[in-house]
């Protein structure tokens, strides 16, 4: 079964945001890191994956991540500091 991701990652604590989707987290999360992915992220210098969340279908995380970018910042933050209080880079977590 596929799994599909929302994520957001971040340039450090309370930085600059950026909110994607993919179906390989892992993969999409190092080509930010590496600056392999032109445009926004690697202007930014945002690197740090801080939320994620798992989707059953591409529709279903596609609108989940239209719906998160309409939010103000205070929402984003709230839901990154619910499940990551302390704005840790969770890369490592989902690479093991």
């Amino acid at each position: 079964m596929r799994e599909f991701f929302v994520y957001i990652l971040a340039s450090k604590r309370h930085g600059t945001l950026y909110i994607g989707v993919t179906n390989d987290l892992g993969r999409r999360t190092y080509e930010h890191r590496e600056g392999l992915v032109p445009g926004f992220t690697k202007r930014h210098g945002i690197k740090q994956l801080v939320y994620f969340e798992t989707h059953a279908t591409a529709p279903l995380a596609i609108q989940r991540e239209k719906t998160m970018k309409r939010w103000p910042r205070a929402w984003k933050i709230r839901a990154i500091e619910t499940t990551n209080p302390t704005w840790k880079d969770r890369y490592e977590d989902i690479c093991r």
